[in-house]
């Protein structure tokens, strides 16, 4: 197999550099082929929104994998989080399930996709390497950030994060769950989702979210949570 990053397509401006990855692994592209561009029109977050960014000052970059990990989405979000402590040398948190946060302000999303039928997943990263707060859509001020770092370090970042891509693909799957228990933004917080309300307990073995509730306990494998302010 190759090593992830490589083969390479790297593109001036794209619509989404998900739909390009998922379009060439179903032709067949190898395992590790990252898909990278400077700006996206039409690119994608979780719960079909939009992931703006300004033109090279993020990390936009999608990946393919031959046989993927069952936790891969939680194991993307550490090596992301890693890249940011690695890359600024302030530790990432993980908001279930790959959101991450610095200072409690969302500095990168995950969306994998992918037809297990075929055997293959795309991991696309969007990562705010120099965006600072006048760069991102006045809704977003209050719970998005960036890095803080300037438009030369995106390629620098870009190649940790393929580093440690490539090691937590290597590790066990409890190594995993340890990972992101260790970074767990809501655990203890107060947090509601389409189906109720309760408190984030932790995250269980098969990858998911535990929440305690008045009904009892919940097991949250998809979706979306949001913290409940006071």
């Amino acid at each position: 197999m190759s090593s992830i990053g490589r083969p390479r397509v790297h593109l001036r401006v794209v619509d989404s550099t998900n739909a390009l990855a998922r379009q060439l692994a179903s032709n067949g592209a190898p395992h590790g082929t990252l898909v990278s561009a400077a700006e996206q029109f039409a690119g994608r977050g979780r719960q079909g929104r939009t992931w703006t960014a300004p033109a090279g000052r993020a990390v936009l970059c999608s990946v393919i994998l031959r046989d993927p990990p069952r936790l891969l989405p939680l194991g993307a979000g550490v090596a992301v989080a890693e890249t940011v402590d690695r890359t600024i040398g302030s530790r990432a948190a993980l908001k279930w399930p790959n959101d991450v946060l610095l200072d409690g302000r969302k500095v990168a999303g995950i969306l994998v996709e992918g037809r297990p039928q075929e055997g293959w997943a795309v991991v696309g990263v969007g990562l705010n390497v120099a965006v600072s707060g006048e760069d991102l859509p006045r809704e977003l001020r209050s719970t998005a950030g960036g890095l803080g770092l300037e438009p030369a370090a995106v390629e620098p970042v870009l190649k940790r994060l393929m580093e440690r891509l490539g090691a937590w693909l290597a590790v066990s799957e409890e190594d995993v769950l340890e990972a992101v228990r260790g970074r767990d933004a809501l655990r203890g917080q107060v947090v509601r989702w389409a189906g109720g309300q309760g408190q984030a307990a932790g995250i269980d073995q098969a990858g998911r979210l535990v929440v305690a509730g008045e009904g009892g306990i919940s097991r949250l494998d998809a979706g979306e949570v949001h913290l409940v302010r006071s």
